[in-house]
């Protein structure tokens, strides 16, 4: 690549226009939408008391923005999914501080996709370089610890390896449409024990008297979308943990993108008692902010499971990613899907006693996964 490129790092996606950003996404991963990133920051999703400050990367050839990544100023490793507090107390031991970090991410969103920005200029595997050293000399600059890039898809993955990134990896539980033509279809191809235990599940659901209702976001009326924040909040309530995203955010998501907005609303008596809000792209179903204010027996699993699967069903996506972790969605058709992140550390010394102990982690996730594979809810091999 002959050009000369200036990199240059926003406080504010605002500072980038929309179509620029959004043209340099090679699918529509709504997560990587400008309305997306940019509504947590004008929403109050994101500051720094949260521990997030914006610090997106953009690469210009004059004026113009050919690459770009989603950049934050980490003071804490908060709403990530990658764990990384070990490190963050091994640096504390030796008096060295881990915080601020820079990250590569999607806030609060443990979703595989895009995270260095190229579009699809021919000259993509320099500019994947390009982005990568400047995400380098801008930790060395400002003599931070460490950089980290989560939830990464294949294209950037190798560029990351090749540039000795660490690499670490876990498994999440995603369903895949193999074609079938409805829930039953799709429940034919599970084991009888499974098969068996998802009728009970819906059919306990279903004599409560509870409707599920689906709706898009231009489906929705104010005090429904007010009503699934409620319930979004009363999750992290109940955890004694703190709800980031703010009511405006979810009405700027209903707003801005309508369509890529699936809520299941659970009524009861007219009243709705719990609910779900997820994200679609046009092959994607992505289960977000689950809430409920009363319990009742499997309605979890009707709502944010197998509501979702008659969705993809229905309208012909090909995933559905339910969330981070959770074993127990193996039962329910869900198989285990590599997610991969990688690590650059500073300091030469933390950079190979991690990698040490990643190649020891990743020989456990081995065993992990055969374990989990040996137990598939599938009847055959799938």
């Amino acid at each position: 690549m002959s050009v000369t490129l200036t990199a240059r790092f926003h406080s504010s996606l605002d500072e980038i226009p929309p179509g620029a950003w959004n043209a340099l996404s090679p699918d529509d991963n709504p997560f990587l939408a400008h309305a997306f990133l940019s509504g947590l920051e004008q929403h109050g999703c994101i500051d720094p008391n949260h521990g997030w400050l914006p610090h997106h990367l953009g690469l210009y050839e004059d004026e113009r923005l050919v690459a770009a990544a989603p950049l934050y100023i980490k003071l804490n490793s908060h709403g990530e999914y990658v764990f990384d507090w070990s490190w963050a107390s091994a640096y504390a031991r030796y008096g060295l501080d881990y915080y601020p970090k820079l990250l590569c991410a999607i806030p609060y969103s443990p979703v595989t996709g895009p995270r260095l920005l190229v579009g699809d200029n021919e000259d993509a595997d320099a500019l994947r370089d390009a982005l990568i050293g400047a995400i380098r000399s801008e930790i060395e600059r400002r003599n931070w610890s460490s950089a980290h890039i989560n939830f990464t898809m294949d294209a950037d993955a190798h560029a990351l390896r090749e540039c000795r990134w660490l690499p670490r990896f876990d498994w999440q539980y995603h369903w895949i449409n193999r074609g079938w033509r409805d829930f039953e279809d799709f429940l034919s191809a599970l084991n009888h024990k499974k098969r068996k235990n998802i009728r009970q599940e819906r059919s306990r659901a279903q004599r409560t008297g509870i409707v599920c209702e689906v709706r898009h976001g231009d489906e929705l009326d104010d005090g429904e979308w007010q009503t699934l924040h409620d319930l979004y909040r009363s999750t992290f309530d109940y955890k004694g943990n703190f709800a980031a995203l703010t009511p405006q955010f979810f009405r700027h998501l209903g707003r801005t993108m309508p369509r890529n907005v699936v809520a299941v609303l659970c009524r009861h008596d007219d009243g709705i008692i719990a609910g779900t809000l997820m994200l679609r792209s046009r092959d994607t179903l992505y289960g977000r902010y689950w809430g409920t204010f009363a319990e009742v027996r499997d309605l979890h699993f009707e709502a944010c499971y197998y509501q979702g699967i008659e969705y993809c069903l229905r309208h012909g996506l090909h995933r559905f990613e339910p969330g981070a972790q959770g074993q127990h969605k193996m039962a329910r058709g869900f198989l285990p899907t590599r997610t991969d992140s990688f690590h650059w550390l500073a300091d030469p010394r933390f950079r190979a006693a991690v990698g040490e102990a990643l190649m020891r982690e990743s020989a456990a996730m081995d065993e992990y996964h055969a374990e989990l594979m040996a137990h598939s809810p599938y009847a055959r091999s799938t």
